[in-house]
């Protein structure tokens, strides 16, 4: 055998050169993204998103939505971020509207990474957990203050090839400008002590409030106080002493509308309830609109809850007592009003039950969920999953919005995912989010516990029934009117399109059944709807939505006096506010 070993040594040899060097193993498309020090010199937690547009219309961070037009977001959680430190972002990054970065079509896109930095609270149950702090823009993360960001930069992507794109956030976004005040619009900003304890931290809580004409020549008139909920105010909307530029551009275009000039329209309706408000007839009322982003959102639901902590009460009794106090309101719950639409509207009808003696009257305008039965198109009672309708062989999508004929612009499944992106932990700050913050029992992560997975659908029934025994309104309201109903009589309205995008009027058509049999009493209230009309109708049978939605504060004046005129208690002051 020894003679052979040179050959064999030989052909080892060639084989050996011959063989091609193993390939390099592409690993796809991934972005490595880093913050500068200029940015900060210490190390952030937050959510991390690359953002991905085919068009330069306006930046990716203002093109990420759930509707048809969206563009494509990735994002993922960081902890400990250091300056300069690359953090990449590849195919395991969960998307949306595509799931992955291997799944984008090639082609030319506008890149833009930005972190929605998280702050640590200590909570009063003992937990501790990483949230986005509001900074004055009301929980939006695309224009919160202090978040990173880059400018964006084109580039070309093909996602069957490795390549690795950097994007350095050099950027941070500027805080903003507190509003002024003026002869009838105030700002009030109170710690609350309640929430600060709730949060570890300080917490505050604000109003923008509407003074009546009349108000510095009248210093001896004390006022009915309406609280006009709704999301968060910059400062207080639809109220303009100057009219629209009669030179205003008009070219602008209202896609929901389908109208040109929708703009100097709105401006043109601030500056008429301005008019009706300094005329000789109109009541003298403050009217109020809250300030309460949170963590979790732009809105608090003006209730207690275990995520958020008790806004209800701190709204109640620290924040409205201040504003009478400094503003002259009567302070007492026959001269106290709540309306509102959409979360608003919710906020009147729950507000008005949590605290019925604090209240005369609410005006609930296209609420949301108000029965659980129908939390949109859902019963988290019976339905095993959220996103899909059950079906032995077929699987449909459940769908979440749709317009006034019924076309489906998304799905349950499609809004979650978008959240998801955007957020774990129900840090979204969206919608589906937010119902689940204030509603859901604090899980032992200090998180608010899922109503259903936010991947599957599938519901948890343990939370479903936690949310029934202490947010389910028309749950609530049948389960206590014995008690709850002499003090509800007459106080209760509710209004809603019969095409709401959301399927809002499905649940106010089983609040309706139940309230029609209330005895003992009758809840002698309101109940009606608007033929095709979509989110946001509240109620006005006469003109198209794009003009009611934006005349909140003036419709409901009428009716507010003549339930003060039925109901105002013998002695009550009914004359110093009537001039």
């Amino acid at each position: 055998m020894k003679q052979f070993m040179p050959w064999l040594a030989l052909i080892t040899l060639l084989a050996t050169q011959c063989t091609p060097p193993a390939e390099k193993k592409n690993e796809g498309l991934k972005f490595s993204i880093s913050f500068t020090q200029e940015m900060s010199d210490q190390a952030q937690d937050g959510r991390l998103m690359l953002l991905l547009a085919n068009n330069d219309k306006t930046e990716p961070r203002n093109q990420i939505n759930f509707g048809l037009n969206t563009q494509l977001a990735f994002g993922i959680d960081v902890e400990g971020m250091k300056p300069g430190q690359e953090i990449i972002i590849d195919a395991s990054a969960f998307g949306f509207p595509v799931k992955s970065l291997k799944d984008v079509p090639a082609g030319d896109y506008f890149v833009q990474a930005l972190i929605n930095r998280y702050e640590t609270f200590s909570l009063k149950s003992g937990k501790t957990v990483k949230l986005p702090p509001d900074q004055g823009e009301g929980q939006h993360w695309s224009s919160k203050p202090g978040n990173f960001y880059n400018r964006p930069f084109k580039v070309t992507i093909d996602p069957t090839k490795g390549e690795a794109i950097k994007v350095v956030m050099d950027q941070k976004i500027p805080p903003i400008k507190e509003p002024e005040d003026t002869k009838y619009v105030k700002h009030l900003k109170i710690e609350s002590k309640m929430l600060s304890e709730f949060w570890g931290k300080p917490t505050y809580l604000g109003a923008h409030v509407l003074l009546p004409e009349g108000f510095d020549q009248h210093p001896n008139a004390h006022y009915p106080l309406m609280i006009y909920h709704g999301h968060f105010p910059s400062d207080f909307g639809g109220f303009s002493t100057e009219p629209p530029d009669p030179n205003m551009d008009t070219t602008d275009y209202s896609e929901r509308f389908s109208i040109y000039g929708y703009n100097k329209f709105q401006r043109l309706e601030a500056y008429n309830f301005y008019k009706q408000w300094i005329s000789k007839n109109f009541p003298r009322f403050i009217v109020v609109e809250i300030q309460h982003a949170n963590p979790y959102y732009d809105d608090s639901y003006a209730v207690n809850s275990a995520n958020l902590g008790p806004y209800g009460d701190a709204i109640m009794f620290e924040l409205l007592p201040e504003i009478e106090k400094k503003y002259r309101g009567i302070g007492q719950g026959w001269a106290r009003f709540t309306y509102g639409g959409s979360t608003g509207g919710w906020e009147a009808l729950a507000v008005q039950m949590f605290y019925p003696d604090e209240f005369n009257g609410c005006f609930a305008a296209c609420p949301d969920p108000i029965d659980f039965r129908s939390f949109c198109l859902v019963d988290i009672y019976k339905d095993k999953n959220a996103f899909w309708y059950e079906s032995n062989f077929k699987k449909l999508a459940r769908p979440s919005h749709r317009n006034y004929l019924g076309q489906i612009q998304s799905t349950m499944e499609e809004n979650n995912h978008y959240e998801l992106v955007l957020g774990t932990h129900s840090r979204s700050g969206e919608q589906w989010d937010i119902w689940e913050a204030v509603y859901s029992p604090q899980g032992e992560d200090g998180y608010p516990k899922r109503i259903f997975n936010k991947e599957t659908g599938e519901i948890d029934e343990s939370v479903a029934d936690y949310w029934k025994e202490n947010y389910d309104l028309r749950y609530i309201l049948e389960r206590d009117w014995k008690t709850l109903g002499p003090k509800l009589a007459g106080k209760i309205h509710i209004y809603c399109g019969d095409m709401d995008n959301y399927y809002l009027n499905n649940a106010v058509y089983l609040m309706e059944n139940f309230l029609k049999t209330t005895k003992t009493p009758f809840y002698k209230g309101e109940v009606g709807y608007g033929d095709r009309a979509e989110h946001c109708w509240n109620g006005d049978q006469i003109n198209p939505n794009y003009i009611s939605r934006l005349r909140y504060n003036t419709m409901y004046l009428p009716k507010i006096l003549k339930r003060i005129q039925e109901s105002a208690p013998k002695g009550a002051d009914t004359r110093s506010w009537r001039y």
